[in-house]
């Protein structure tokens, strides 16, 4: 698998289909792999903590959940063929669960939320095989859900803790298990409950999804003083491998 260095973060050049044939050929093979979708915040948070960095690091595919990682892959001369977001990957993998009977498991968000995601799914892929959930509020260093996941053995764990919880628990945990694809989904459950409406396709078409999300998520704006700080750091990478 090929890739391109953005600011230390190896991310793959992938497309969605081919990603979601290789995740699905790693399922049939009874194989682990680690995915994470990242975006210019992830690739900041990752840059500022060397630890979060080394969990990022471990992931089997780090793709662009963000069309700024996009834009900085074109900038730096090796550009990513396309976004694909957290969102995206889990609705074709819950379809091919679906078609194959794939078993998953949903860890994240709090207990109506990921009670309300559980129904939807059964709701839209009924004869999907759901082997356990849990929410995503639990005591970090005393809690069974590695050990419920070993038990259940899942062919795919969806996991929606947000950056950096969600990296960091698979990056811990995914030595304890002999299969899996394991998947960070960050805010897709929101989006899948009812509770978080997605952009329209016109404002994903046109790149500006993360517009919407601030326009109706105000409280977000503090995590977009990433981005300045981010294409600064793009440029002087620019610069650098110029030289």
């Amino acid at each position: 698998m090929k890739h391109v260095n953005i600011l230390g973060i190896p991310f793959s050049i992938i497309n969605h289909d081919y990603l979601i044939k290789r995740l699905s050929q790693h399922v049939q093979s009874a194989e682990k792999s680690f995915v994470i979708t990242a975006n210019p915040e992830i690739v900041m948070q990752a840059n500022e903590h060397q630890e979060y960095k080394n969990h990022l690091l471990r992931a089997s595919y780090i793709t662009a959940d963000g069309i700024g990682i996009v834009k900085a892959s074109k900038i730096l001369k090796n550009p990513l063929p396309e976004r694909v977001t957290g969102y995206d990957v889990m609705m074709d993998m819950l379809q091919l669960s679906c078609d194959h009977q794939y078993s998953i498991y949903l860890l994240g968000a709090d207990k109506e939320t990921l009670l309300s995601t559980k129904n939807n799914i059964e709701k839209q892929f009924p004869s999907i095989r759901i082997a356990g959930y849990h929410d995503g509020y639990f005591d970090w260093n005393n809690n069974r859900i590695a050990e419920e996941i070993h038990e259940k053995k899942p062919d795919i764990v969806f996991v929606a803790l947000g950056a950096p919880k969600q990296e960091t628990w698979i990056s811990q945990h995914i030595d304890q298990f002999t299969k899996g694809v394991f998947i960070c989904v960050g805010g897709s459950f929101d989006v899948i409950s009812g509770n978080v409406k997605r952009a329209p396709l016109s404002w994903q078409n046109i790149n500006l999804e993360w517009l919407y999300r601030l326009l109706k998520q105000p409280r977000r704006w503090r995590r977009m003083l990433a981005l300045p700080r981010f294409s600064y750091r793009i440029i002087k990478q620019r610069v650098k491998n110029s030289s």
